[in-house]
């Protein structure tokens, strides 16, 4: 128990020479790790863990909040609400990091587009994007956009879809459209820089 502790306490001071984050959270997250340590050092270990859990969930959505940048703006013709982020833990869909925009056009249609990092949702996309087999039974196929493998479906009936991207191994970049073309749904995907995303560390 201490030598977790003490690790995760580490973890999360290196995370804060790092991170570069706004003085409200770093005064909360700063402040959240010292209160941690010194609980720690009074062997007040439940009080510490949830002390440096709080810190740790903060940083967490400070990083989120850094995937905002990568949304893309709404393209002509469309208006969009305000990009929000989420550090949800692995209880919550899947858990992860994520930022999302909603786009819409019109009365009806409307354009979601989300980047998700640090998520086990990643390893089972990862599985059907490299496996062409994977991707035709679920009812997609495998196409490049912007030199990145997608795993694109559209049911033209309901016009609805939704496409899929696995960035270097780590991002997760989810475009999704009801009462939409599928053009519209790939107007979107191509807006993503991936390669900005690709570099995130």
């Amino acid at each position: 128990m201490k030598r977790w502790i003490s690790g995760r306490a580490v973890a999360l001071t290196v995370c804060m020479g790092v991170l570069s984050c706004g003085p409200v959270f770093a005064d909360e997250v700063t402040d959240s790790i010292t209160q941690g340590l010194d609980q720690y050092k009074k062997g007040s270990y439940a009080e510490a863990m949830t002390s440096l859990n709080f810190a740790a969930q903060k940083i967490g959505q400070i990083k989120a909040d850094g995937l905002k940048v990568f949304i893309p703006k709404p393209l002509s013709g469309w208006t969009g609400d305000e990009v929000v982020s989420q550090a949800a833990g692995t209880a919550m869909f899947g858990g992860g990091l994520s930022a999302e925009g909603r786009y819409r056009k019109g009365d009806k249609g409307d354009v979601t587009v989300k980047i998700v990092t640090d998520s086990p949702l990643l390893q089972s996309m990862m599985m059907l994007i490299s496996n062409p087999m994977f991707a035709t039974s679920s009812g997609g196929k495998l196409e490049k956009i912007k030199n990145q493998t997608a795993m694109v479906k559209y049911e033209t009936q309901a016009k609805r879809g939704d496409i899929n991207v696995v960035v270097a191994g780590k991002v997760l970049v989810t475009v999704e459209g009801n009462e939409v073309s599928q053009d519209d749904i790939m107007a979107y995907a191509k807006a993503v820089d991936y390669e900005k995303i690709a570099a995130l560390p």
